[in-house]
């Protein structure tokens, strides 16, 4: 009889105990065996409480074809108990274990006896992993095979101690053979999980005898780093789970602080413990203790830079710094820290031996966003829920600057749309239709606008700087136009001019801050904030400079960004009396525009003013690479604003515009609107539907009131 069937015999009753005890082959049946029959020794009779010739009920068991099993933890004993302690080379009796019972199935708990070099050994399954699953079960079986990863442990007071445990497991540190990102819920980030492998993992996969022949130490710290929401911690959470050593530690960084004297410095000694107390104990052989902080500059500030009296957080530091590196340093630990403020940490935590490796753990590019959206919407494209029509791709173009945890948002915003559409807020008591859920590409769409990146275009504030729109204002307006979209050109093609800066300088109203938000709009860049005054009202001048460092810092994270400095007098509080202005917010620019961007990241910078001579006076307009006069309307120019706004009849046009000569293109609008008001007995809103026009001699009567500057 094939013992392949004989698995598909064993009683149903006490499956489990019979399971542990049996040793089943894929090989043919012995001879003296009859059909029908199932041979038992006595261990496997004991265990399974069965006598000879006992008649049992069975069942079917098939292994399926995932059946093969990735780690076997055995705890090591002897059949009969010997006074003096014997070593066993763990890839000698790995080869032995794999020669003998290859291809056989081991349950854990199982108990199987066998002899190794003249000498009788138990050894008891601890463990048994399927190949791809992530954590045992009670019953975990499978067969054993030539790729199965082996771990020898000692019987405790048995007298056995296992050597070359590193090298019989080379190789074996992962869990899986391979990484499947997109199925840890990881995308976008292959790059950055390579050098994480290359820098932290690569040594380790290697024998100890190889990396002391190297003369080199494992890698004891990483660092991610970057803005909120690009994965950061589920990448470290994800590595954690895919190593075959212990559980990793996770802390969150204000979860060690204490307030009694002493305290936090013992959780921070607590969380190696373990990992200290078996090198101690095992030496090289020791498995690899990760530890996890999250927020570390919550607790690994810079050392002297917080007043709180108590000087916990430099003993924080002190004590780490000791643990990871000291003169008893641990190389059974791998530290792995997550912030957002790196520039916060310790210089002393950073170096080569501590936290030596820095991955920037960025914003997601166009594939990135795909692979992230591709994660969120499996299950629902899976179970039918997701509209044929809905373009992952088309979406992924459309989310520039979108971390993951936006996009994220993104997904569910979506998905409330298409659950509200099969709710009824007249009688939420209706039965729901479950099948006719359908999240579409509108709801996507609805979703976008109603999640906006934090990194990203700040639409709204540039349409504000151009309320009125976008009209042809006559050839000097135009060209200046074309000349800034010659310089978005330039900064998205150029390697040697990563930082350009440009000043448009005019009288008050003449359209510099609509040109520059037509700029930013029209370039599609991902990234355009604007920087104005209004947005700093009430704000000490440290704030506001630490204000206008963070928006560079954050056009930084981007590859190709824009930055609009509105009214750049009115930033620096200038007032004519003196003049009288802010030396320190002054400094910051001149420093900040003439800062070349990381490697990789280019930036525009566009300022506007009304007051070129108080900036040329403090050296600004030096900093500038190049600056553009925005002139005030001619009467052409006028004529052709007053003909798109179709709000005179046509033989007013150029009377009006002939008086409108020199104007403000805001004040024209003013003036237009005020006139609008007319005293024909319309309204404006008749005016602007071109159902009226307005009276060309209440419009002299209004512009007869205002002076001119």
């Amino acid at each position: 009889m094939h013992l392949k069937f004989l698995l598909s015999l064993l009683l149903e009753v006490i499956f489990v105990s019979l399971l542990s005890v049996c040793s089943l082959t894929r090989h043919t049946a012995h001879d003296t065996v009859a059909s029908g029959r199932i041979a038992l020794n006595g261990i496997q009779r004991r265990q399974a409480k069965v006598s000879s010739g006992d008649s049992v009920a069975v069942s079917s068991f098939v292994p399926p074809e995932d059946f093969k099993l990735a780690l076997l933890t055995l705890e090591l004993s002897y059949v009969k108990a010997k006074a003096n302690q014997e070593q066993l080379d763990a890839v000698l009796l790995a080869g032995q274990l794999r020669k003998r019972f290859l291809d056989q199935v081991m349950t854990t708990g199982q108990k199987v006896t066998f002899e190794f070099c003249g000498t009788n050994y138990i050894f008891i399954v601890n463990q048994a992993l399927l190949e791809g699953q992530e954590s045992s079960t009670p019953l975990d079986r499978g067969f054993l095979s030539s790729d199965t990863y082996i771990i020898f442990e000692a019987a405790p007071n048995s007298g056995i101690k296992v050597i070359n445990q590193k090298e019989a497991a080379s190789s074996k540190l992962f869990k899986h053979k391979e990484f499947n990102l997109e199925k840890l819920g990881i995308g976008g980030l292959s790059a950055e999980f390579t050098d994480i492998f290359r820098r932290a993992f690569a040594s380790r996969v290697f024998p100890p005898h190889v990396v002391s022949r190297l003369g080199i130490n494992h890698v004891k710290g990483i660092l991610l780093y970057g803005p909120p929401g690009t994965g950061k911690t589920l990448m470290a959470r994800q590595i954690g789970k895919l190593l075959n050593g212990k559980d990793p530690k996770i802390v969150n960084g204000p979860e060690v602080l204490s307030k009694f004297v002493g305290e936090t410095e013992k959780n921070v000694r607590d969380l190696f413990a373990d990992a200290e107390n078996e090198q101690r104990t095992r030496g090289d052989e020791s498995d690899l203790h990760v530890i996890i902080f999250d927020e570390i500059d919550a607790i690994c500030k810079s050392r002297g830079s917080t007043r709180d009296g108590t000087g916990v957080h430099d003993s924080i530091v002190n004590q780490l710094l000791t643990k990871i590196d000291g003169v008893e340093a641990l190389n059974n630990v791998l530290l792995i820290g997550m912030t957002n403020r790196k520039d916060l940490l310790d210089e002393a935590l950073l170096r080569p031996g501590r936290l030596e490796v820095h991955i920037e753990i960025n914003l997601p590019d166009e594939n990135g966003r795909f692979q992230i959206l591709q994660i969120h919407t499996n299950r629902m494209k899976e179970s039918s829920f997701l509209s044929p029509d809905v373009n992952l791709q088309e979406l992924a173009a459309r989310t520039k600057n979108y971390s993951g945890a936006e996009l994220e948002g993104v997904v569910k915003s979506a998905v409330s749309y298409a659950l509200n559409r099969q709710i009824s807020m007249d009688d939420l008591t209706k039965p729901l239709d479950e099948e006719s859920i359908k999240v579409t590409m509108d709801d996507f769409v609805n979703g976008l606008q109603e999640i906006t990146p934090a990194f990203g275009a700040s639409t709204d504030n540039l349409e504000r700087c151009r309320l009125r729109g976008i009209v042809d204002c006559g050839n000097p307006h135009k060209h200046i136009y074309q000349r800034a979209m010659l310089l978005v050109e330039q900064v998205k093609v150029s390697r040697g001019s990563p930082l350009v800066t440009c000043l448009l300088e005019g009288p008050a109203g003449s359209g510099k801050s609509a040109t520059a938000a037509t700029v930013g709009i029209d370039s599609d860049f991902a990234y355009v904030k604007v920087i104005s005054a209004e947005t700093m009202i009430g704000c000490s001048e440290s704030s506001k400079c630490a204000q206008i460092c963070k928006v560079f810092e954050d056009a930084y994270k981007s590859s190709l960004s824009i930055i609009i400095l509105d009214d750049i007098e009115r930033l620096l509080e200038y007032v004519a009396i003196g003049p009288r202005f802010s030396n320190l917010i002054s400094q910051t620019l001149l420093v900040l525009l003439k800062r070349v961007p990381p490697k990789g990241k280019n930036l525009l910078v566009i300022g506007t003013t009304s007051e070129v001579g108080f900036l040329e006076s403090i050296g600004m307009c030096d900093v500038f690479s190049v600056t553009y006069h925005v002139p005030k309307l001619k009467k052409e120019d006028a004529k052709k604003v007053l003909q798109h706004l179709n709000v005179f009849n046509e033989g007013d046009i150029d009377a009006a515009a002939e008086a409108l000569d020199d104007m403000p293109l805001k004040k024209l609008y003013t003036l237009v609107e005020m006139a609008a008001q007319g005293r024909t007995g319309g309204s404006a809103e008749a005016i602007y539907a071109g159902k009226e026009k307005i009276d060309i001699d209440h419009f002299f009567s209004i512009l007869g009131d205002i002076i001119r500057y």
